[in-house]
Parts: C-alpha cells; structure tokens; sequence
C-alpha cells in the first residue's frame, strides 16, 4: 500500500492504464477523519470500500 501526506487542498492523480485520470483532493482533515474530494470522467464509479462490498455481494448472489 503506498502512503501518502497530504494538506488541507493538496491533491494526488491515479492514472489508470487506458490514460484516465482520478483527482483525490483533501478537503478538510480532523481528528479521527478525512474529507476528500474525488474527479473523475463519469463512466469512473466510486464508491466507499462498504458500499462496493455490498453491490458485489449483491452480484454474486444474484
């Protein structure tokens, strides 16, 4: 897992192997939490890690 350090307003850019791109921007960080900002072209789906584990379980049960 790379490790990054970001301030407030800082971002970082995913390339994908076809050459899309995704900005994650922090937003605002807090005791215990993270706000970020994510862009990308909308075919891109972003989900948090519990929501994309239920839409797979979701699949693969039918």
């Amino acid at each position: 897992m790379l490790m990054l350090t970001r301030r407030d307003g800082e971002t970082i850019v995913i390339e994908t192997p076809s050459g899309e791109k995704v900005y994650v921007t922090a937003m605002r960080a807090g005791i215990g939490k993270v706000r970020m900002g994510i862009r990308a072209n909308r075919d891109v789906v972003i989900d948090r890690e519990e929501v994309y584990k239920r839409k797979m379980a979701e699949v693969a049960n039918g």
